[in-house]
C-alpha cells in the first residue's frame, strides 16, 4: 500500500472519538505521536516544538495511565484540576493539553500553508504559521528561539520529497490538515468553557 509519513496518524484518528463522540485520551495521545517522525524530517528546525510535544504527551499519557479507567476521556483530567484548582499550574495536565494543541494547531496551518503556498519557503510558511498561532502565547525569550530555529528550515523541495513516502502527500496533507483540525477546535472550545484556552507562556 502506498503510504507517506502521515498514513500511521490518517489512521489513527478514526479511533480518537467514541461511539458517542467524545474525544479519547489514547487515541488522541497517539495520533499526536504519530506526528512526531514528520517533525524528524525537519532536523534541528523543528528540535524545540517536538520536544515541546513530546513533554506534553508524556505527562498527559502518565496521567492517563494511573488510572486509565477514570482518564479514558480527554477532558477528564482537565475538569478533575479545575476542581481542584490545580488546572493553571505549569505542570498541570491542563496546561499540558492547551500546548499540545497549540503545537498542533502550529503544525496544521504549516502544512496548509505548504500546500496553498507553492511559492513559500519552509522558513516563510514556518514563521507565517507561528505568527498565526503560537507567537501570542510566548514570551520574548520563546519567540527568539523560534525565530533562529527557523532559519535552519529544510529545503522546501527535499523536505517534501522525504516525506511523500510512496503516497500521495498532497492529498494526504490536505486530510490530515481537514481531519485533525476539528479535533483542536473541539479542545480549544472546551479550554475556553473553563476558562483556560488563554494561559501564556511563563
Amino acid at each position: 500500500m502506498a503510504e507517506t509519513v502521515f498514513t500511521p496518524s490518517l489512521e489513527g484518528m478514526k479511533h480518537v472519538k467514541s461511539e458517542s463522540s467524545v474525544i479519547l485520551t489514547k487515541p488522541f495521545l497517539d495520533v499526536c505521536k504519530q506526528i512526531l517522525p514528520v517533525l524528524d524530517k525537519f532536523g534541528a528546525a523543528m528540535a524545540l516544538v517536538k520536544s515541546d510535544i513530546g513533554g506534553n504527551i508524556t505527562r498527559l499519557e502518565n496521567k492517563y495511565s494511573s488510572d486509565p479507567s477514570k482518564y479514558e476521556q480527554l477532558y477528564s483530567m482537565v475538569q478533575e484540576e479545575v476542581q481542584n484548582k490545580t488546572a493553571k499550574g505549569s505542570s498541570s495536565c491542563t496546561n499540558g493539553l492547551l500546548w499540545l494543541t497549540r503545537a498542533m494547531d502550529f503544525l496544521v496551518e504549516l502544512f496548509r500553508n505548504l500546500l496553498e503556498h507553492q511559492d513559500w519557503t519552509m522558513s516563510q510558511a514556518c514563521t507565517d504559521s507561528y505568527t498565526k498561532t503560537l507567537k501570542k502565547w510566548h514570551g520574548w525569550l520563546a519567540s527568539s528561539s523560534f525565530t533562529v530555529a527557523m532559519k535552519l528550515a529544510p529545503n522546501r523541495e527535499k523536505f517534501m520529497e522525504v516525506i511523500s513516502g510512496t503516497g500521495d502527500i498532497k492529498a494526504d496533507i490536505e486530510k490530515f490538515c481537514t481531519t485533525f483540525y476539528p479535533f483542536l477546535k473541539e479542545n480549544h472550545d472546551f479550554l475556553a468553557s473553563v476558562g483556560l484556552d488563554d494561559l501564556k507562556a511563563s
